[in-house]
């Protein structure tokens, strides 16, 4: 799910993918949406200006879109769902053709050149090319950067002068759904799969495909065609691909424009003075084989599946979302939740996991609820739809026993193929590479895992760019030390106090979320640290590079910050209050102590005056010397260097415990 906040800096005026208002920030003088996945539509239904530059398939999918989102009624404790539609914008959307510069003018001459690629991720996907003021940046959106993809945007005529080295991309805004280093099989070799495993079902097989989203019209185009059969859908879809096909108004017999490519087939077209009819009918007609899309196969057999990865999730269906909630108002939730004594706890643990994770965004959260279940009022329970919600994500089927349950003939009733609709790492270093940009920001990202796990765009990205200095990098460094600071002044206030200090703990990692520097809270302090790395760099010999500073390779700049460090215990709130009891008795000033110990290993890494480190351990037994069964010599007039003799079951060991000079 895109976690983007709408802001390119380079071009400060523009908003694209986010379209809610900040405090911080000026109204922007144009907007750009990529797509129409529910994720990339926050704030877009209560937009009132300026206009919103997107692809015609893009505008008229989303005209006809319907979406449900509900919110909380603590009065009476229910939710109340409503019908949400974007036919309001009609005079907002202005549709743009792919592959064609065109200027924009943001005000009385100020203008910038917007260009569309296609993204090859579903109808009306774009990418944009924003170029003016002596910069040019790419945004991706979601994209599946397919070998054949990368090289038709190599030569895309708009594209040529930053694929062959004659101009230089300042940042490229990126897709980073998946940062494994997991290669993914292409829709093509995906699709050819599919076909093989249905060609040995029985003629009279009903196959369900479950398209949850945008994206998997290809596949139906296929499999119509190798089944020779149309593919049933209801009519809430039937009206939104009848949409890419455009007829004249004012001439009857005039020939129909299709939006995209994937339009003729999927709605029909005329040949001649013949109609022939698209793929998909609404005419329902045996055994039901159901056919799942997967992320890939990965290596040992085993699939990695979506459950929603990258966003847009139930986007073909007309399913509710809770709207965007205060964290008053989500805490007040959680309790309500947390008091009711027939929810289980696993269901409790699976929706706390998903309201604190998904509004971070600045996003609704998706439901995975039919607006059936609210009735004719729309309203429901809040309680029994917290309930329903977490049955389904802590009880998922176990799809293995589903793809073998009631097989016949050897044929599994569940049919499984890759295909995925956004970009491996390899695919995504293969598009960044060919245009070799100065900077590359991510799209999607969870702070706290890439943080944890020391994911860096440097590390990402940094062999396939022209520029050496990453603005993110630089964030997520700052956002780090916050946490350092956060986490030392949990202790400070609370170490002696076992309720004070088991309070820090359950409280550490909510904390730490809500400070990712999120849209709707400080957009002006991500710019202002931006800025003050741009200001930091020079030009050298082509290389962009920290003024002052001088990389030793394999230094501390490669390791884990602090806040990675410490922050470890901190992976879940169960795992944070299963060592509670243990970390409330951590005397005061104990994390200090690792602090410092651990910024002295850092500055001996470096190199320099080495740093004696004092004797820890990582449950604090042995931070501080126990002074009744030890007794202290001093070794040669060393103030510094003492001998610990410590008295276990009559045995001895003799510690040598090293001290900074003024330690007590």
């Amino acid at each position: 799910m895109s976690t983007f906040d709408g802001i390119v800096r380079e071009f400060p005026d523009i908003r694209v993918d986010f379209f809610r208002r900040s405090v911080d920030q000026p109204p922007p003088l144009a907007c750009f949406l990529s797509h129409v996945h529910s994720d990339h539509l926050a704030g877009l239904e209560s937009l009132r200006s300026p206009f919103v530059y997107c692809s015609a398939a893009t505008r008229e999918i989303l005209l006809r879109l319907e979406r449900y989102p509900c919110r909380i009624n603590f009065a009476k404790g229910i939710l109340e769902a409503r019908v949400q539609t974007f036919k309001g914008l009609k005079g907002l959307l202005k549709p743009i053709p792919l592959d064609t510069p065109t200027e924009i003018e943001l005000a009385p001459g100020h203008c910038i050149q917007v260009t569309l690629i296609d993204a090859n991720h579903c109808p009306g996907a774009v990418m944009f090319l924003i170029e003016g003021d002596g910069r040019a940046i790419l945004y991706t959106g979601d994209i599946r950067s397919e070998p054949w993809h990368v090289n038709s945007v190599a030569r895309n005529p708009a594209l040529i002068q930053y694929t062959h080295g004659i101009k230089t991309l300042d940042k490229i805004y990126l897709d980073t759904s998946f940062i494994d280093d997991v290669p993914f099989q292409t829709k093509a070799e995906g699709i050819a799969e599919l076909l093989g495993k249905v060609s040995r079902y029985p003629p009279d097989t009903i196959f369900h495909f479950q398209a949850w989203t945008y994206g998997y019209e290809d596949v139906w185009i296929a499999l119509s065609k190798a089944l020779k059969s149309r593919v049933h859908v209801d009519d809430y879809k039937v009206r939104i691909f009848s949409s890419l096909q455009v007829k004249p108004e004012n001439d009857r017999f005039g020939q129909s424009i299709h939006l995209c490519r994937e339009s003729p087939a999927l709605t029909g077209h005329m040949c001649g003075n013949t109609y022939r009819p698209g793929c998909l009918t609404t005419d329902e007609n045996g055994p039901v084989v159901w056919i799942q899309p997967i992320i890939a196969h990965t290596t040992g057999g085993i699939d990695r599946l979506e459950h929603g990865i990258g966003g847009g999730a139930d986007d073909l269906e007309r399913e509710v979302e809770l709207d965007l909630v205060s964290s008053a108002d989500l805490n007040r939730l959680l309790q309500i939740l947390g008091e009711n004594q027939i929810v289980s706890e696993s269901t409790k643990t699976a929706v706390r996991d998903l309201l604190l994770k998904k509004p971070l965004s600045g996003r609704n959260v998706p439901l995975d609820l039919d607006m059936s279940c609210f009735g004719d009022k729309k309203e429901a329970d809040v309680v029994e739809v917290m309930a329903l919600i977490g049955e389904k994500l802590a009880h998922r089927p176990d799809e293995a026993d589903l793809m073998l349950d009631g097989a016949e003939d050897g044929l599994p009733k569940m049919i499984r193929f890759p295909y995925s609709r956004h970009s491996s790492l390899p695919e995504l270093r293969h598009l960044v590479t060919i245009f070799k940009p100065k900077d590359v920001w991510p799209c999607t990202v969870d702070p706290m895992t890439w943080n944890m796990n020391n994911v860096t765009i440097k590390g990402l990205f940094g062999d396939c760019c022209f520029g050496t200095l990453f603005a993110h990098d630089a964030i997520m460094e700052a956002w780090a030390k916050d946490h350092q600071r956060m986490y030392r002044a949990e202790f400070e206030v609370g170490g002696n106090s076992p309720v004070s200090g088991q309070s820090a703990i359950r409280h550490a990692q909510p904390a730490m979320m809500n400070t990712w520097p999120q849209p709707s809270h400080s957009p002006q302090h991500i710019t202002e640290i931006v800025e003050e790395v741009c200001k930091s760099a020079i030009w050298t010999d082509g290389q962009l590079t920290e003024e002052g500073s001088e990389v030793i390779e394999g230094s501390c700049r490669d390791k884990r910050n602090f806040a990675a460090f410490a922050g470890d215990a901190d992976d879940s709130q169960d795992t944070m209050a299963s060592h509670a009891s243990i970390i409330s008795q951590l005397v005061e000033g104990a994390s200090l102590v690792r602090a410092d110990a651990y910024e002295a290993m850092l500055r001996n890494l470096g190199g320099g005056e080495w740093t004696a480190i004092g004797l820890l351990s990582t449950t604090d037994n042995h931070t501080y010397a126990s002074q009744d069964p030890t007794t202290f010599s001093d070794e040669k007039g060393d103030r510094n260097k003492r001998t610990r003799t410590v008295q276990r079951s009559g045995k001895s060991w003799h510690l040598k415990a090293v001290r900074h000079e003024g330690t007590p």
